[in-house]
């Protein structure tokens, strides 16, 4: 009878800093809550946020320059240039919007989020928990561990990993989408929607795990891909597990038919966590979606792209189209954010590996549309939480009419913000299109590449639309903005200049990406 062997775990501890940076600067915040007085909490809070943020980007750029790449903790996680990506930039915008959470001038004193969650809205209980000045500094610990969850998803290795992390990815935001200090019965609403159908679409990505596993024998995405280029059989379980595999994926990203969550949750939230998970959310999930359908299920490609064609064709127009008809400021930045997944999709659809050299390929196009998109949301989202009608936002267009003329600054962020979305030159977003497009119709899918440019129109008129109220109509009566505090004025002030920076100078960020686009296996 043999002797047992137990080979030790091993764990690469430099190379994985910065992710584990940030999981303990979420432990910290916990202990940070149990330990410290009420008072000092939301200090303590920030400050670890801030020495985390940095902390975990300084590692990632000596571990980036140092070229410290391959598959570690045991085959779980892989470092690549898409890795690399991700990460710096969901520590930017992940920072950037957690950083908003600590704003307390535009709630006169007071944090965006409720005083007591367990308390009954309108209760004697919250009104005492208001009056006392009660709040939920645990929220910064909550945004660290989806944080963290995000930068392990987009990384994973292997199926399993990345369903850990689908799920300490969400779990946090299902929390933190509750917490609204206003509107708390809708706050509430929103959150239950978004754990119902997120538990719905983590089942079915868990239930397409088991199908490919069952077809594949391996829980790898090398090992499923080598699986689909050796095997003759057993394609049917291997489709069925695609298909679920993608409903799960496409849920997170907010295309369609898996859209609905998208502009409740957006407008029920808080503000600052709509920003975190409109950006944070959506990087992650994309660049697991390319990781999970380039490297391992590459070989199977002719039978997904065709279907993911018509899922982008499908979120554009449903996003464009459904966002002209919103008064609701927060719900048109939600169906603008589903149009915008469908814009990305084309690129997904249209990798092609091969590029003439010095050009970047799909995955560097998907990067670069990301990151102008994540400038644009940090400030959108940002200034959403500044314009005010009485204690509370004010979310109605029709409110935001003049503001222009009352806050020029705040309306002039605004309006890059607005040009980004809409893919206008000079300004990231319309570098970012053109990225996706051009990739989409040199991987064979021309005609996606016309339609996107078409729906492009369509939402730039909502995004114009909304520009001429701000600018040019009466300013509507008892609506203000609120001068904002660092913890605000930050975010909208990077994300503005990175709007128009990445416009007029994006060769530097495009050679980067075309230096960090291909996937380990």
């Amino acid at each position: 009878m043999g002797i047992l062997e137990i080979t030790a775990p091993t764990f690469e501890w430099l190379e994985l800093s910065p992710l584990l940076t940030v999981l303990i600067g979420a432990v910290l915040g916990v202990v940070v809550e149990g330990l410290v007085p009420r008072a000092y909490r939301n200090l303590l809070q920030v400050a670890i946020l801030v020495v985390t943020i940095f902390t975990a980007a300084g590692l990632l750029i000596v571990n980036w320059i140092s070229a410290r790449l391959g598959i570690f903790a045991m085959g779980a996680l892989v470092l690549d240039g898409p890795a690399y990506v991700t990460w710096a930039a969901e520590l930017l915008f992940g920072g950037l919007a957690i950083l908003i959470f600590a704003e307390r001038r535009a709630g006169q004193g007071a944090s965006v989020f409720v005083a007591a969650a367990a308390t009954v809205p309108g209760s004697k209980d919250e009104r005492l928990a208001n009056s006392i000045g009660r709040e939920h500094t645990e929220v910064y610990s909550l945004a660290l561990f989806s944080l963290s969850g995000m930068m392990v998803f987009a990384a994973s290795n292997d199926l399993i990993t990345m369903f850990i992390a689908l799920e300490v990815m969400s779990l946090p935001l299902y929390l933190l989408s509750a917490l609204a200090r206003y509107r708390r019965l809708l706050s509430q609403e929103a959150a239950l929607k978004y754990f119902l159908l997120g538990s719905f679409a983590s089942a079915f990505f868990l239930f397409g795990i088991g199908l490919v596993y069952g077809f594949s024998g391996s829980l790898t995405l090398e090992g499923i891909s080598s699986s689909i280029t050796l095997s003759g059989t057993g394609r049917g379980l291997l489709l069925a597990g695609i298909v679920l595999l993608a409903v799960g994926l496409l849920f997170k990203i907010g295309a369609v038919p898996f859209q609905s969550w998208v502009p409740d949750v957006y407008t029920g939230a808080p503000t600052p966590v709509t920003g975190f998970m409109a950006i944070g959310v959506k990087f992650a999930a994309v660049m697991g979606l390319a990781r999970v359908f380039f490297v391992a299920l590459g070989g199977e490609r002719w039978s997904w792209q065709p279907v993911l064609a018509v899922i982008a064709v499908l979120t554009m127009a449903v996003g464009a189209v459904l966002a002209l008809t919103q008064t609701n400021i927060k719900r048109l930045l939600a169906y603008s954010a589903v149009s915008h997944a469908g814009f990305v999709l084309t690129a997904v659809v249209g990798a092609n590996a091969f590029v003439p050299d010095g050009q970047i390929n799909a995955l560097g196009a998907i990067s670069f549309y990301l990151i102008a998109y994540g400038f644009a949301t940090v400030a959108a989202f940002g200034i959403v939480t500044l314009v005010r009608k009485g204690a509370g936002e004010t979310l109605e267009l029709g409110d935001w009419a003049g503001l222009g003329v009352r806050e020029p600054v705040l309306a002039g962020a605004f309006a890059v913000a607005l040009l980004s979305f809409a893919g206008i030159p000079l300004t990231a977003g319309f570098i970012g299109k053109w990225a996706v497009f051009s990739s989409a119709w040199s991987g064979g899918y021309a005609w996606l590449s016309i339609v996107g440019v078409g729906f492009s129109l369509i939402a730039a008129y909502l995004y114009l639309k909304v520009l001429v109220s701000m600018f040019f109509a009466d300013p509507a009566s008892s609506v203000s903005a609120v001068k904002p505090s660092l913890a605000t004025w930050i975010p909208v002030i990077v994300g503005a200049i990175g709007s128009l920076v990445f416009g007029l100078f994006p060769g530097p960020l495009m050679d980067l990406l075309s230096h960090a686009e291909v996937f380990l296996r």
